[in-house]
């Protein structure tokens, strides 16, 4: 399939099943699907010749033809079998996710802090209506991106967290994304976070495929965090060779709010992370990080958009990567100070080590001001191991292969260190100390002993 079959095909999908659609949502839902076709009608699917997405790979991605199905696909097995967190000392509440749909059989949340709301979105639209409206594709719906609106049109389940003001919750959430089942499959996901004023949660995001299907993922994540609320936000990916992801954050932040994000993509195919950061309230701070690996012929393209709306507000960015063998990289990431935004402090750095000539990347940190009282700065590298650092290491009697790793390890480990839940950054280190080791192989908690990592 080319793109042009592909977008004419969303638009018959869409156009087939939209009655299903209407009978099954409330009214406001299925407004919010009509608005986003409408948009993607409009736009199209971007390809390499929008700027946005010149380099993700879009057409390689769309080169193939996926299934989709508004039918349940979870699973008919115990996932909670096939999932169990490896991560020592890691306290969490563990939420698995089934092809995109809320697992029918989690286990209970037990413990967790009273008032707060921890279900799916297709139960929260209806059981918690008024907050579920108040905050739902409320800031999607200010983006053209046509991927956002492509999955406003399909998602149909996830994961609603709903944090009420003065909470602090007791342990970590962790929701874990389950792809499974034999097929190429399209899959949407959806979820919808919301931090109350003085509210504090920490969460963390892991993608997991249980098979070596070539799956395409658009998935969603909305994040409001009221004032002075405080959000950890963790998503790690570690994906099969043959998956392709289009992962969206989409973040809020009102007066003195915080969020500390790490995007950490580990492995995978083809991966585009859009990140879109709006500092909507007076003394917000957004922090956010990344850290990509990629070899073979892999593909990650980070897209992130930081708009100071409101004066005093912060934001620091750095995103880190490493390219080996043929694979191939970039990071777009633009800064917008809007006129009322004086005495706004807006930071943003890439660094790349790319390990071998075929390696590529490309990267263009962008700021637009339009204030005159701020302190902002961009920059990005794009470089070599240091030959005299190696030198240096060497002469100490590390051998060679043992210094690149430990330059390659320094190298990412200040994003590591920034991170709070020492458990999560213990494990972290190690799967990339395993990854720049060459030794990706199958998750220790996984019963299926996939060993095809192709």
């Amino acid at each position: 399939m080319d793109i042009e079959t592909s977008y004419k095909k969303y638009i018959r999908l869409f156009e087939e099943i939209s009655s299903k659609l209407k009978n099954e949502d409330s009214e406001f839902v299925f407004n919010t699907r009509m608005a986003a076709f409408k948009k993607f009608k409009d736009a199209g699917l971007p390809d390499h010749n929008h700027e946005n997405y010149k380099y993700a790979g879009i057409a390689e991605i769309l080169s193939e033809d996926y299934e989709f199905s508004l039918e349940s696909r979870q699973a008919l097995v115990d996932l909670n079998q096939f999932f169990e967190c490896e991560v020592k000392d890691l306290d969490t509440h563990v939420i698995l996710l089934s092809n995109g749909e809320y697992y029918q059989n989690n286990k209970p949340i037990e413990g967790i802090n009273e008032n707060v709301i921890i279900c799916s979105l297709k139960e929260a639209k209806f059981k918690h209506k008024e907050i579920f409206e108040k905050y739902y594709n409320k800031t999607v719906s200010e983006s053209n991106d046509s991927y956002a609106a492509l999955n406003a049109m399909f998602a149909n389940d996830g994961l609603f967290i709903y944090i009420p003001d003065n909470t602090k919750v007791n342990k970590t959430i962790q929701l874990v994304n389950l792809t499974h089942g034999f097929g190429n499959k399209n899959v949407f996901k959806r979820n919808l976070v919301v931090v109350g004023k003085n509210a504090e949660l920490s969460l963390i995001i892991c993608d997991h495929t249980l098979n070596n299907s070539k799956n395409f993922t658009i998935d969603i994540t909305e994040s409001y965090i009221e004032e002075n609320g405080y959000l950890q936000y963790h998503t790690l990916q570690n994906e099969p060779n043959k998956s392709s992801v289009i992962n969206n954050l989409f973040i809020q932040l009102e007066r003195y709010a915080r969020i500390n994000s790490f995007v950490l993509s580990l492995h995978g195919g083809i991966i585009r992370n859009n990140l879109y950061a709006k500092l909507s309230g007076e003394n917000s701070e957004a922090n956010l990080y990344g850290v990509n690996l990629t070899d073979r012929k892999q593909r990650i393209d980070n897209f992130t958009i930081i708009d100071h709306i409101s004066p005093n507000s912060t934001s620091n960015e750095l995103y880190k990567g490493i390219l080996d063998e043929e694979a191939k990289g970039s990071f777009a990431g633009r800064i917008i100070v809007r006129p009322g935004a004086q005495k706004t402090n807006a930071y943003q750095t890439n660094k790349n080590i790319c390990l071998t000539p075929e390696a590529k990347m490309r990267t263009k940190p962008q700021l637009e001001i339009y204030a005159d009282d701020v302190k902002c700065s961009h920059g990005a590298t794009v470089g070599q191991l240091d030959e005299d650092a190696l030198f240096y290491l060497r002469q100490r009697g590390i051998d060679y292969k043992e210094a690149r790793l430990l330059l390659m390890f320094a190298f990412v480990n200040d994003i590591l260190l920034k991170m709070e839940i020492e458990p999560l950054r213990n494990r972290v280190a190690s799967l990339i100390n395993a990854r720049l080791r060459g030794e990706f192989s199958d998750c220790s908690h996984c019963l299926l002993n996939c060993h095809t990592r192709e």
